[in-house]
């Protein structure tokens, strides 16, 4: 089991950025693959991005050229940049984890995931 802490949540324009960061304590990250997912209130989580234990990305068609995940092993971080921000991109974020173990086929899938942070809000609006 690992703990996540998500920061960088906050309010822009539509078209600008934002970083959201979260932070994995418990073991080291490559042991898991780390998601990022946003869920908006009547709407069900949806999956956003993934870099699995083996390093390589993954993202939904909707943020395809606009997010980009990276991760810094050293610190146990896990980034994901956020650019082109749409109003629709509004929402809670979220970053889980599950053991690299469990053998995840589709990494955008929530249920998949085991161990959950306690979101950041992300507000795009004008």
């Amino acid at each position: 089991q690992v703990q996540l802490v998500e920061s960088g949540g906050g309010l822009v324009q539509p078209g600008g950025s934002l970083r959201l960061s979260c932070r994995i304590s418990g073991s080291p990250m490559d042991y898991y693959d780390v998601g990022w997912f946003r869920q908006v209130p009547g709407r069900e989580r949806e999956g956003i991005s993934c870099i699995a234990g083996s390093g390589s990305r993954y993202y939904a068609d909707f943020v395809k050229g606009r997010f980009t995940m990276s991760k810094n092993n050293a610190e146990n971080l896990v980034y994901l940049q956020m650019n082109s921000l749409k109003v629709e991109d509004s929402g809670t974020y979220y970053c889980a984890a599950v053991r690299i173990d469990f053998g995840v086929v589709n990494k955008l899938d929530p249920n998949q995931y085991v161990d959950w942070g306690q979101g950041t809000q992300v507000t795009v609006s004008s």
